[in-house]
């Protein structure tokens, strides 16, 4: 029997864990079991007509928000073409309110709702038997004689007995996320979130952990994104792993958690001060500081001590760290928002990610919509539209400014010309919501860009603003182009550095000055020199205007030196030094 597992991804760069833990579980001798990803990016017909080739006697899909659409439509149309192949149904958007599904898409054979592993293998192994038990298996809605049959739920297994999916290789993963658990459930009851329906948490022992931790370590994956809920709940076993990872670094792996700042001690923050550069990324969910928000969704967080905390982390300047923000919780309006962004905004994170509610199935907000006056799409992803306490042009301008943050300040294309901009208004919230109404007054949002584009549009933005220095504007957005990536071509309004290319050549060419400022290109040629380095002449010290973050303008022509072969490892920027081109005078 050929079984096919079947993940279909947001984007190209992620994998599905789950369907890897199934395959591991219930291979045997007499099953072959598949897996097979796409992306939501990809057309119906495309992945319909690439299963039909694989010709599977029993097909399978791992459903999530963000594929149950395009999941649906697939199945339906494979069922026209192959109507004996049994269809199972597994994850969280298929775990609640099962019986309505199974009634309303009647192409759906089975569906395995909760923990999957240990059903999916007895499903299997059944569907093998002359006389296949689906009674006995728990965990499984199945139908029977046009009746539709919920077994009892199954019990969490031992987080030991999970497998380890990539023991055999990489393969084709090999420049994916690659992601990773040693935790199941979550401690905490926020009501928004699925992870606190599940009652306890569970952990992979360390012994196992290290182990596998190590497997990433040896074949340097690019990125571990842990999928732990709160990773850091319990203090020793987030610890052992960080100090685990710190002391067997290999210098390019880079492992994302998601933690509770506020959980950190002084301790914990005293070591992770010490890790190299790169080596941990953060997201930290503090999703609103308003307190009748807090208390509405049963979400344990101290502000306060988030901000401490934060900012100590920050003071090293070694983990990246995201920020999350949700718009459309109960009791936030569209002022409180504001508030909550500006206390999040001013603690400077690399990444502040705004979303946007999603009302979940089984979710302790789905429970309560009436009361909190909360409308929401009818089909996945189940996005907020209103609330009782923020109209649907609200949070459509929220999703506007939103756009705005993740173009200007997201992306660190722009990390210096948004903190000159945010001096000229009252709160950094005003200048996105500014930023915003400029794009939409001039039908921006409704076109695709280019980078050129991008930024003539924040340049004749600033323009427009009062006490703005248009000359330092410029050299600003010269900088952040610098800083990004080495340029072939600038937009035709900045003042570029044509008028020094005999000096400059001269320069590459000179064996003192590549040895005093580029002693790790000493051999090359001046022609290849060029290709991996950029200098350029600005009208002011923006070194200076960059140690003080934007607090010190000096007018005072400098050339500087962007050595993309060097570059640091949180922002990817390249090493800058100030060099003297300029002939004597």
């Amino acid at each position: 029997m050929k079984v096919l597992l079947v993940g279909i991804n947001a984007k190209f760069i992620h994998s599905n864990l789950a369907i890897r833990y199934m395959q591991k579980v219930a291979n045997s001798k007499e099953v072959n079991i598949d897996i097979v990803e796409y992306t939501i990016n990809q057309r119906v017909d495309e992945i319909l007509s690439d299963i039909f080739k694989r010709k599977p006697d029993v097909l399978c899909f791992s459903c999530y928000l963000w594929n149950i659409e395009i999941v649906l439509k697939i199945m339906n149309a494979y069922k026209k073409i192959s109507k004996n192949t049994p269809i199972v149904l597994g994850g969280p958007e298929v775990s609640y309110e099962v019986d309505q599904l199974m009634a309303q898409e009647e192409q759906i054979d089975f569906i395995i709702y909760g923990e999957g592993e240990e059903t999916f293998k007895t499903l299997v192994t059944n569907l093998t038997m002359e006389n296949p038990l689906f009674d006995t298996i728990e965990g499984l809605v199945y139908r029977k004689n046009n009746l539709i049959i919920s077994n009892a739920p199954r019990k969490p297994l031992l987080m030991d007995d999970l497998p380890f999916v990539y023991e055999e290789g990489l393969g084709e993963l090999e420049n994916k996320i690659i992601y990773y658990e040693s935790i199941r459930g979550c401690p905490f009851n926020c009501q928004y979130c699925l992870s606190s329906i599940e009652k306890g948490v569970r952990y992979r022992s360390f012994e196992k952990v290290k182990n596998e931790l190590q497997f990433f370590l040896n074949h340097k994956v690019l990125q571990v994104k842990f999928v732990d809920r709160t990773f850091n709940c319990k203090k020793d076993h987030a610890m052992s792993i960080w100090s685990f990872l710190h002391l067997h670094d290999n210098g390019t792996t880079n492992f994302h958690f998601e933690i509770s700042a506020d959980l950190l001690d002084a301790e914990t923050i005293a070591f992770l001060n010490t890790v190299r550069p790169g080596l941990f990324q953060f997201e930290i969910g503090v999703q609103s500081t308003h307190e009748a928000t807090i208390e509405a969704i049963k979400r344990k967080t101290d502000f306060v001590q988030i901000v401490e905390n934060v900012k100590r982390l920050k003071s090293s300047r070694n983990i990246h760290l995201h920020l999350d923000l949700i718009v459309g919780l109960p009791h936030e309006n569209y002022s409180s928002f504001e508030e909550s962004f500006n206390n999040v905004y001013c603690l400077k994170p690399e990444q502040l990610q705004i979303g946007f509610l999603k009302v979940l199935k089984g979710s302790g907000i789905y429970e309560k919509c009436e009361e909190y006056g909360l409308k929401y799409r009818d089909y996945a992803p189940y996005e907020v539209l209103l609330t009782k306490d923020m109209s649907y042009l609200e949070i459509q301008k929220l999703k506007m400014i939103e756009e705005m943050v993740e173009v200007y300040y997201n992306s660190g294309h722009y990390y210096y010309t948004v903190l000159y901009l945010e001096q000229l208004f009252n709160t950094p919230f005003k200048l996105f919501e500014a930023l915003a109404e400029y794009w939409e007054a001039n039908h921006y949002h409704q076109i695709s860009h280019s980078k050129i584009s991008i930024a003539t549009i924040i340049k004749d933005f600033g323009c427009i603003g009062v006490g703005v220095d248009t000359t330092f504007l410029e050299n600003i957005i010269k900088l952040d182009w610098c800083l990004h990536e080495k340029v072939k071509k600038f937009p035709e309004w900045l003042n570029l550095t044509d008028a020094y290319s005999n000096e400059i050549t001269s320069f590459y060419r000179n064996e003192s000055t590549i040895s005093q400022y580029l002693p790790q290109l000493e051999g090359y040629s001046s022609k290849q020199i060029s290709r991996m380095v950029h200098i350029e002449v600005f009208d002011y010290d923006m070194i200076r205007y960059q140690k003080s973050e934007g607090k010190e303008i000096d007018k005072r022509k400098t050339a500087l030196l962007f050595n993309y072969y060097e570059r640091d490892k949180m922002r990817h920027n390249p090493r800058v030094f100030e060099v003297n081109i300029f002939p004597r005078k």
